[in-house]
């Protein structure tokens, strides 16, 4: 009954992604007719934009990698109970302390980026452990203190940038790093025809991988699944929950903080005062519409990948304003967020399904019998 039970578990997650992707899409139609577009136009204009030839493929997958472990890392902090909307703060600790080593540190380039992929690693843990600690220690709620944390975060850069790390002609950006120091690499480069893709989705991919494996195949995974489900039982089991919360924390900090240097160290190849990373919180939409797995983030964030890189090509083509693509992605959170009202429709129906199947199976059955005998 067991291997049932989980089969349809996870059919409903997909049905109820499924549902809410194709109510989004449907809300961005009439919204493209509403203003007089072709809305299937817009459409091929949009997925056509993402996916058109190997450069737009590999802006795609790199806007992808760095929602990817954004979307992780909302994803560990859920399985634990908690809500880590600090995900922004945490990817620019991690993406200052990779540009600070890419700026600083020579060594040999595999050394090197053991380094850089270290110290986004252990900049975002140090700013996600923080709001574990005091959520574990004070009972402080851990939005309230991840979002005074996004805004530390914020200052700290607007301080830091100008002072240590300014660039040649602009005091609102670091200098730009060399592409022999960051995420860069030229056989990546030509290979998707100078397109932004770097190894930061290699480091994605295997982030995927452990996280999946930590969650379903470790002793850690499941205490924090049974403190995700219910803290005062697994408690009383003898699971210690404010270790856990503080570990879980600092897991999604150090996620937050690969986002950093991917999207730091491999996207832009510097980093800007003044701006608060919106992929912190569009990684939200990637978890939930993943229905916070692993694998369901890398199917998302590939889906909203398409969608970012898409949008201008769209407004270029069609003169659809690319709002309508945020709108779409605004609307598919809002309809995976009541995944409630799908989850119980699906049940119903593949409930009936089932009893349509019972019937068959008992009408048939006597004639069974008869030729039997």
């Amino acid at each position: 009954m067991k291997p049932i039970k989980q089969r349809e578990k996870q059919s409903n997650a997909f049905l109820v992604a499924a549902s809410a992707t194709v109510l989004g899409l449907l809300a961005g139609a009439i919204l493209m007719a509403s203003i007089g577009s072709n809305p299937f136009s817009g459409f091929w204009y949009l997925f056509r934009g993402g996916l058109m030839n190997i450069e737009r493929i590999g802006n795609t997958l790199a806007t992808a990698t760095t929602l990817m472990l954004v979307g992780l890392s909302v994803t560990f902090a859920f399985k634990t109970g908690l809500f880590n909307i600090g995900a922004s703060g945490q990817m620019l600790i991690g993406g200052l302390c990779a540009t600070l080593v890419a700026h600083k540190v020579f060594l040999p380039r595999p050394l090197f980026l053991i380094v850089l992929i270290g110290a986004a690693l252990l900049g975002g843990a140090l700013w996600g452990v923080i709001p574990g600690f005091l959520k574990a220690k004070f009972n402080v709620h851990e939005v309230v203190a991840a979002i005074m944390m996004n805004w530390i975060a914020y200052w700290s850069i607007y301080y830091f940038i100008p002072a240590f790390l300014k660039g040649p002609s602009l005091e609102t950006e670091s200098a730009s790093i060399a592409v022999s120091q960051s995420m860069r690499s030229p056989w990546l480069t030509k290979l998707f025809n100078g397109s932004y893709m770097n190894l930061a989705f290699f480091v994605a991919i295997a982030a995927v991988i452990i996280v999946k494996f930590i969650l379903d195949k470790t002793t850690l995974g499941f205490g924090l699944k049974a403190v995700g489900s219910n803290r005062f039982c697994a408690e009383y089991a003898g699971i210690k929950v404010n270790r856990n919360v503080v570990i879980s924390m600092m897991i999604a900090g150090g996620l937050a903080g690969l986002a950093g240097l991917s999207f730091y160290t491999g996207y832009s190849r510097n980093m800007q005062i003044g701006v608060m990373p919106a992929q912190g919180f569009d990684g939200i939409a990637v978890s939930l519409l993943g229905a916070s797995t692993p694998l369901g983030v890398l199917l998302s964030s590939l889906f909203f990948g398409i969608l970012q890189s898409g949008k201008g090509f769209m407004n270029a083509m069609t003169s659809v304003p690319p709002e309508i693509a945020d709108t779409i992605i605004a609307v598919i959170i809002y309809f995976t967020a009541t995944s409630v009202l799908f989850k119980r429709f699906w049940d119903a129906v593949l409930k009936r399904q089932g009893n349509k199947a019972k019937r068959k199976a008992a009408l048939s059955e006597p004639a069974v019998k008869k030729e039997g005998q």
